[in-house]
């Protein structure tokens, strides 16, 4: 991913030489580890840079937890602070490629353009983890009737799909760049056909980070329409048999389990299997009932909190852990002499939230966009403003 490696210089210049520069937000210092932050607003994004300093040369680059999913803006933004800062570059990969297919942002839908989105088709379906995406094409190409969204949290695949949903000229695919456990909250009751879970990764050493899940599975059934489906597809043993345990624990639902189908459209991956004969299991989970409508009512705000003098020597920076959710400090930053950035882990454990919170004398936010309005999310975002307000 984009980087540059520039001379040293002194840091504590980079308020002078940036000041009044509209893109440039803040500078922030970590207080116990060697490393800084840049919070930027460029082409209407905002996102973090991290510069790493060491004896040598000093090391700038994107920070992931704010990364912005188009390249190239992050490339032109790095390019554009080494300028603007008359750094000394000694190495860059950071060539910015016009002609490659530009992302289209009408397909890339952020998570929370979920809040208020317009459906533009009655009929809905989910693809969880699609890959390559062949699966997620040739479904749009013969249903376009449906819309489909494309959940992949593997940034470059996500990227590689917008490119072919261009030079396909589909209209019917939104790519969602997230985790889908925690997309799903986002969506209505009772409006999808169908929901593809196929070939997830099995987590056979961390049986938490699988996708199917007790929540997952409510929140699947909530989502889908009565007669509505959720399809697993797997070659894992392991995977089908807890999948079985797991559909057959919710109430009023049919289960269907197949062996060895052969689909209209596989993947390499399937392919190679089919090769060493090895068994592939379809999983069907029908949704036998009607939900009902899901409110939000979750409100991040953090309500006056503002930043008071010494209050990152009262942080705890151990993880705080309650019977469903945790909130952890993970590292601070002092933003001049009245501000604090603060890297922040918290919600549910198998799905969790990374944030970064801003405080200054005038409020407090997170930066560069809110949690994703899950209930597990609001209970930790309560906590976290508890612990800001009266450490």
């Amino acid at each position: 991913m984009p980087h540059l490696k520039i001379a040293p210089f002194d840091t504590s210049l980079i308020e002078q030489k940036m000041y009044g520069d509209a893109m440039f937000l803040f500078h922030a210092v970590a207080l116990n580890e060697k490393e800084e932050i840049l919070g930027i607003r460029y082409k209407n994004e905002e996102f973090l840079l991290q510069l790493k300093p060491g004896e040598k040369s000093y090391l700038l680059k994107y920070d992931k937890v704010t990364r912005p999913l188009k390249v190239n803006l992050l490339k032109e933004a790095l390019h554009e602070v080494s300028v603007r800062l008359d750094a000394d570059v000694l190495s860059s990969n950071i060539t910015i490629h016009h002609k490659k297919p530009p992302l289209s942002s009408r397909y890339f839908k952020k998570i929370d353009e979920f809040e208020n989105i317009v459906y533009p088709k009655e009929k809905i379906s989910v693809e969880v983890g699609f890959g390559s995406g062949r699966h997620l094409l040739y479904q749009a190409k013969k249903h376009p009737d449906t819309l489909f969204i494309g959940i992949e949290i593997h940034t470059p695949s996500a990227q590689q799909v917008l490119k072919q949903i261009e030079l396909q000229n589909l209209h019917n695919i939104w790519v969602v760049n997230y985790d889908a456990r925690l997309f799903l909250e986002m969506l209505p009751s009772n409006v999808c056909e169908q929901i593809f879970v196929h070939f997830p990764v099995p987590w056979d050493k961390k049986p938490h980070r699988r996708v199917i899940g007790k929540g997952f599975l409510d929140e699947s059934m909530r989502v889908l329409r009565k007669g509505g489906r959720l399809e697993l597809r797997t070659d894992s043993d392991t995977y089908f048999w807890y999948a079985l345990e797991t559909f057959f624990s919710v109430p009023q639902t049919k289960v269907e389990v197949q062996k060895n189908q052969l689909l209209e459209v596989t993947s390499k991956y399937e392919a190679r299997w089919r090769k060493q004969e090895k068994d592939i299991y379809d999983v069907y989970v029908t949704c036998m009932q009607q939900s009902e409508s899901k409110v939000h009512q979750i409100d991040f705000d953090f309500h006056g909190i503002k930043y008071v003098q010494g209050l990152e020597e009262r942080l705890a920076t151990d993880a705080i852990v309650f019977e469903d959710y945790f909130v952890h400090f993970e590292r601070i930053y002092k933003v001049g002499n009245e501000g604090l950035l603060i890297r922040c882990a918290f919600g549910s454990f198998d799905r969790p939230e990374h944030k970064y919170l801003l405080l200054d004398t005038k409020g407090c936010r997170y930066f560069a966009s809110s949690p994703v309005k899950t209930t597990v999310n609001f209970n930790a975002h309560q906590k976290i403003a508890e612990y800001l307000n009266h450490v």
